[in-house]
């Protein structure tokens, strides 16, 4: 398969980046994109031209970390994956890419592909965890939970902090990682205890990076990779009201 990609390049966030178009010959259709992107690099450095940069880690839709929006849409054409889950059959070959990385402002660029997405980490470090004493594992898992509370809390422990539903939503809004992130230890006994001060801190560190508001458009849950629901967006926002109020 051949293609004709068109990747943003920028060196860092000071200068301004622009489009620069590649050619790329002979890509089975069974390769990953990033696996694609690899070949590319490897062309690349055999001319003495600098590798296009891009975030991968575990390469399994695991990690969160090859977040890249592909030709309008976050993570690609395909629908519950990540980046490294989606292959090169999913085009058709002579078909143009467009290749971007995450557009927002708490995801400044550090250079080409990659953007800087500690910001998610702030938020995490604001109040994500459980501190108080909760015993062993037997004791642990020794706390009833009802099944269907232990359903929801798998179901949002599920994320994995890519960015997409930054990168799809029109506001620049992280509600979705942020009520995933809070619903999961909400909806668990152990974490009832720091319940009212972690939502707090959560959803006021996320207003101070800068991530935009909710409109409730869906577009983050549409193209979340990990299928994370916008239920866990209502129930944030009760969880925060009844802190603000008590």
């Amino acid at each position: 398969m051949d293609f004709t990609l068109k990747i943003w390049r920028q060196e860092n966030a000071a200068v301004k980046g622009k489009f620069v178009t590649y050619q790329i010959n002979d890509i089975s259709p069974d390769s990953s994109f990033l696996e694609m992107l690899d070949q590319l690099n490897e062309s690349l450095i055999d001319k003495v031209q600098k590798p296009v940069c891009f975030d991968s880690d575990c390469r399994e839709g695991i990690c969160g970390a090859c977040g890249l929006y592909i030709n309008g849409r976050p993570h690609g054409p395909d629908d519950a994956i990540t980046t490294c889950q989606l292959h090169m059959r999913k085009f058709k070959s002579g078909q143009t890419i467009v290749i971007e990385p995450w557009r927002a402002k708490p995801f400044p660029i550090i250079k080409d592909l990659v953007v800087d997405r500690s910001s998610f980490d702030k938020i995490i470090e604001a109040g994500g965890y459980v501190s108080v004493n909760t015993g062993g594992v037997p004791d642990a898992n020794s706390i009833p939970i009802p099944k269907a509370n232990a359903d929801l809390a798998m179901d949002a422990a599920a994320c994995i902090g890519c960015g997409a539903c930054v990168a799809a939503c029109k506001n620049a809004s992280a509600m979705l990682f942020v009520s995933a992130k809070v619903a999961h230890l909400s909806l668990l006994p152990q974490g009832r205890v720091e319940a009212k001060e972690r939502v707090r801190k959560m959803v006021d560190t996320m207003d101070e990076l800068g991530f935009g508001n909710c409109t409730n458009t869906g577009a983050c849950e549409a193209e979340c990779p990990k299928e994370i629901s916008l239920t866990n967006i209502a129930r944030l926002n009760r969880e925060y009201y009844a802190a603000k109020l008590s």
